[in-house]
């Protein structure tokens, strides 16, 4: 049985992120088994206290993120379940407002952005994003619409640090 969504404003996986104590040796990992390039490299976002190694599989971004401070949001996580893995899966959405609205109409609540302290939808790196205070089956959500060129642009001139 298929279970279609009627959620319209969903397009795609954006990245799933996954809650590691060692970026580099959870990268190793990735690179011997799924023969990630070993040339991947992990950039510090020192904004959210994070450590990332970001790549591609299958067509989806991954992200294996590291807490750079023992009460950072990735080993708080991990320390609160007692195992790294799927922290949060990001939603590309058309129009982020129409997304959170038909999430909240169905009982969803927003979370706080702890890199930036906002509740719903503000600008990123990449894209307006919001993160819902409510998981599925454990996995944070979160969702993206994703900036056109000419807003990255504008973003980028704005001079705002990475997250």
């Amino acid at each position: 049985m298929t279970v279609k969504s009627d959620n319209p404003n969903i397009r795609s996986i954006k990245h799933m992120a996954f809650a590691v104590s060692d970026a580099e040796k959870a990268l190793k990992a990735y690179a011997q088994f799924l023969h990630v390039p070993a040339e991947t490299g992990i950039t510090h976002f020192p904004k959210s206290g994070n450590k990332v190694a970001l790549f591609y599989l299958g067509g989806i971004e991954y992200q294996l993120c590291q807490s750079t401070d023992p009460d950072g949001r990735f080993a708080t996580w991990i320390r609160e379940r007692g195992a790294e893995g799927l922290h949060h899966i990001c939603y590309e959405v058309d129009n982020i407002d129409d997304a959170l609205a038909h999430a909240k109409s169905q009982g969803a609540e927003l979370r706080i952005c702890q890199a930036c302290g906002v509740y719903g939808s503000h600008a990123h790196p990449e894209g307006w994003v919001a993160f819902l205070d409510n998981d599925a089956g454990g996995i944070e959500i979160e969702f993206m619409q994703v900036y056109t060129p000419e807003q990255l642009a504008a973003y980028e001139k704005s001079g705002a640090e990475a997250v």
